[in-house]
């Protein structure tokens, strides 16, 4: 699959080419969910299966945040610098075999930048800023015109396309999701980023209107899977 370059996260979105026809818009499977729920997981096997472009859009903040982080911005105490920061950042998204990346000035950001404890800490400020969600949630949206999508986030459903009939909600205990977090390595708290993430005023984290909840607590990354699938084939959705 050639690489689809979207709209610069500083700039009013470019044209792009448009695989779908305009009056058919491709089908967006949305999964929200607090941190560490396995949202991310799901989503990610749910395209596979499927055949679908997965998107995970928290990395499109976490993106943000380690630019903001590296210009000397603290997002907890200047949020108007983050605003400011943003009209400008060199920030740029593609996708290319089947999955999105992310670079920065060029710069192709790495996993271990994106997950960092720092970027970690400061991932829900920045993401309550009102012009970066406008300017994400804008080229979010841009990727609709390459094809049918698995989003993954914390607005998908909720904002970013609340009339997809394909919603869903993945959700898992507190003390569940602290103890993956501590396996992965990770010292930030999830409850501190469940209440800016859920009492921020822009795209707060809810459970969208008609999603369905999957509690994974206690699922096994494929009985999870097979959840979404089978209640996507209950919709009326072509699966595997």
């Amino acid at each position: 699959m050639h690489p689809h370059l979207l709209p610069q996260f500083r700039a009013a979105p470019r044209s792009i080419s448009v695989i779908a026809p305009v009056n058919t818009p491709s089908p967006v499977i949305t999964i929200d969910g607090p941190a560490a729920s396995g949202k991310s997981s799901v989503a990610r096997l749910v395209a596979e299966r499927l055949g679908y472009t997965y998107v995970n859009t928290g990395n499109m903040y976490r993106a943000m945040t380690w630019a903001v982080l590296d210009a000397g911005i603290d997002p907890a105490s200047d949020p108007a610098s983050v605003a400011t920061f943003s009209a400008s950042a060199p920030i740029d998204c593609t996708v290319t075999d089947g999955q999105t990346t992310i670079t920065i000035a060029g710069h192709l950001l790495t996993a271990e930048e994106l997950n960092s404890d720092p970027v970690n800490r400061a991932v829900s400020h920045v993401a309550s800023v009102l012009e970066v969600r406008n300017a994400l949630v804008a080229a979010q949206r841009a990727l609709q015109a390459i094809g049918p999508l698995v989003m993954e986030g914390r607005d998908i459903g909720s904002v970013v396309f609340p009339e997809s009939p394909f919603k869903y909600y993945i959700d898992a205990s507190e003390e569940v999701r602290s103890a993956r977090r501590r396996a992965q390595g990770h010292a930030d708290q999830v409850a501190e980023r469940d209440r800016i993430d859920s009492t921020r005023k822009a795209s707060p984290l809810i459970i969208p209107d008609g999603a369905t909840v999957i509690d994974n607590s206690h699922l096994t990354l494929d009985q999870a899977v097979e959840s979404v699938l089978t209640s996507l084939k209950s919709q009326g959705l072509p699966t595997p």
